[in-house]
């Protein structure tokens, strides 16, 4: 334990001096590949530095906020893109932000007598303590409910697994979200927004389930991507290639933190789990795109949504068991 806690020291002295690094050479090294370059081996040291941890609770949150969402702002810092852009006044919020899984909301706007003015954006700490007590008083009913698993079918441990998973995520987050909006005074973005009421996998991945990492995957994988296809092919049929390296990088990050946690080979369950979700919801793109063109009618949400929660459900059946279905 002593040596993980040196270890845990190091990496975030590690950390703070390579993004200070980072911060400075911004004004002296233009946007584009010559920042990138300069950059590249900062990109590197975050990509391993946490796997000098060896225990879940330590290394495996840093895999994903250092080896994917802190790598994935410094790329877009290098273009002057994302949200290190424009440049944070001090590398203490330079550091914040690159580290931060949190995103700051933006000040709500009222237009009063012909003029825009921004309200303020004070951070709602009650009603964060109140939904972390939410999640801790469901996660201890379904604690308690562990007590009668011999009774339960497999498919209603799927269920039970989804909901302890994502209430775990939004209790951890949560709790973590209190003390940041008080130190930074402002209200954060949700983590989700209510998984269950998806009305397709498109809404569910795209604007419901971890929204700062649909953030990122956008601008770095997904634009991009969809530029090059639309040069290649039809323009209506660029975003299926994008939305397959998007969930291929998604699936080789799981793939990662996975790999931490257990320190065993891939069996590659995990990026298949996500390829297999591309290719539904490119189904789910071309028959909508069908409707759209023959004039049919949209399948209503109250059917649509359930319909995708329970393809999701199977799919999780069919490609994980149950060690990586925890690691969803």
């Amino acid at each position: 334990m002593e040596g993980e806690l040196r270890n845990f020291i190091r990496l975030w002295f590690l950390t703070i001096l390579s993004l200070s690094y980072c911060y400075n050479i911004s004004s002296k090294i233009s946007k584009g590949f010559p920042r990138l370059i300069s950059i590249f081996p900062v990109l590197l040291l975050l990509l391993i530095l946490s796997f000098n941890l060896h225990t879940f609770h330590y290394g495996s949150p840093f895999v994903c906020l250092l080896s994917w969402l802190a790598n994935s702002k410094l790329v877009l810092f290098a273009f002057d893109r994302g949200p290190l852009s424009p440049l944070p006044p001090n590398h203490t919020l330079f550091i914040l932000t690159t580290c931060s899984p949190f995103k700051i909301k933006e000040k709500p706007v009222k237009v009063k007598n012909g003029k825009t003015l921004f309200l303020e954006n004070e951070p709602r700490v009650h009603s964060m303590v109140l939904e972390a007590a939410n999640k801790c008083g469901l996660l201890v009913l379904l604690f308690c409910s562990y007590n009668f698993k011999q009774y339960f079918h497999q498919h209603v441990w799927l269920i039970l697994y989804f909901l302890h998973t994502y209430l775990v995520i939004q209790l951890l987050l949560a709790l973590a979200a209190i003390p940041a909006q008080l130190m930074l005074g402002v209200e954060l973005e949700p983590q989700f927004k209510t998984p269950v009421r998806a009305t397709s996998l498109q809404d569910f991945w795209g604007h419901r389930w971890n929204l700062r990492v649909s953030d990122i995957l956008r601008p770095t994988v997904y634009f991009p991507v969809k530029t090059i296809s639309a040069r290649v092919i039809r323009r209506r049929w660029a975003s299926l290639p994008a939305v397959l390296a998007a969930f291929f990088i998604s699936g080789l990050m799981h793939e990662l933190s996975y790999y931490h946690i257990t320190r065993e080979n891939p069996t590659w369950e995990i990026t298949w789990f996500f390829i297999l979700q591309r290719i539904l919801i490119d189904i789910e793109i071309i028959l909508k795109k069908k409707l759209v063109a023959t004039g049919m009618l949209k399948l209503p949400g109250a059917i649509s949504g359930p319909l995708a929660l329970v393809i999701l459900a199977l799919m999780k059946r069919l490609s994980l068991n149950s060690m990586t279905l925890s690691s969803f």
